[in-house]
């Protein structure tokens, strides 16, 4: 092995080492957080999850404590219709964004980059008014409709369409195929990394959404973050079970990233390989 591949050698060992590192702080406190839900004591700040070995009745306290499995399925209703909502509704506005010439366009185009810059926090006050006057207060409706269209959706769809070859489209309408099946059976599917990415964003947002649902939502229609958010008002300060709480608030993000990823790295990578 000459010189250059040595140190090529030593530097790729020497990365790995630094991301085991990287990766070890990152998944540290997952770990930590499941293994408090296990443990059967914690004393000061410090606990031995196998002394007693793990105790997996926490899980099943939350249940009895107060209505998890309600909180559990409202956040589960409101993050799969959203994102169901932003895939749907964000790609023909983006289509239309990328390949049609409109009035207002350009308009269009700059609100929804402006927007992004607005504080969630500057809405409170319109949005419970709004809310209010619709007679929507606690119900899945308030955090639902408003969140179906988000502007960040809108440009990563025409980032995407406009990366797709207009070649494409009209080979497909040589073909006879008309605006809508162009739309929705071939530039869709091209589009389908980006919507990946899209659907994993909205749903890990929605599902971790605090501000909103907390000021739009009561008892009936709460969801797990505020939920959580009020477990001491349950438990007093009782690590295990609120851990147990957080790890099983936690498993449906993990589940979506594991299902879409080849997808997302598709998109992420999308352009690195020169053709």
């Amino acid at each position: 092995m000459n010189a250059n591949g040595l140190r090529r050698t030593r530097a790729d060992r020497v990365m790995s080492v630094v991301l085991g590192f990287i990766l070890a702080g990152m998944l540290f406190p997952l770990a930590w957080m499941v293994i408090g839900s296990l443990s059967p004591h914690w004393d000061a700040g410090w606990f031995d999850p196998f002394a007693e070995g793990p105790v997996w009745s926490h899980y099943r306290d939350l249940f009895a404590a107060m209505p998890f499995g309600r909180y559990l399925l409202n956040s589960a209703i409101v993050a799969i219709m959203v994102t169901i909502g932003n895939v749907l509704l964000c790609f023909p506005v983006g289509y239309a964004l990328a390949r049609r010439r409109f009035r207002g366009r350009d308009l269009l185009y700059s609100a929804a980059a402006i927007v992004l810059m607005v504080p969630p926090y500057v809405l409170i006050v319109p949005m419970f008014t709004l809310i209010h006057q619709l007679g929507w207060y606690d119900t899945l409706w308030a955090i639902t409709i408003p969140a179906l269209v988000h502007p960040l959706g809108v440009l990563l769809v025409k980032g995407a369409v406009s990366a797709v070859p207009i070649e494409v489209e009209e080979a497909a309408l040589l073909d006879g195929a008309g605006p809508w099946r162009i739309v929705y059976r071939i530039v869709m599917p091209i589009c389908r990394p980006t919507l990946a990415v899209l659907a994993v964003q909205v749903f890990w947002l929605t599902w971790n959404s605090f501000l909103f649902p907390f000021i739009l939502t009561g008892e009936h229609a709460r969801t797990l973050p505020v939920a959580l958010a009020m477990f001491r008002g349950y438990q007093g300060v009782d690590r295990p079970h609120l851990f147990a709480a957080a790890t099983l608030a936690t498993v449906p993000v993990l589940l979506v990233f594991l299902f879409f990823q080849r997808q997302i790295i598709a998109g992420l990578t999308a352009g690195a390989v020169k053709r």
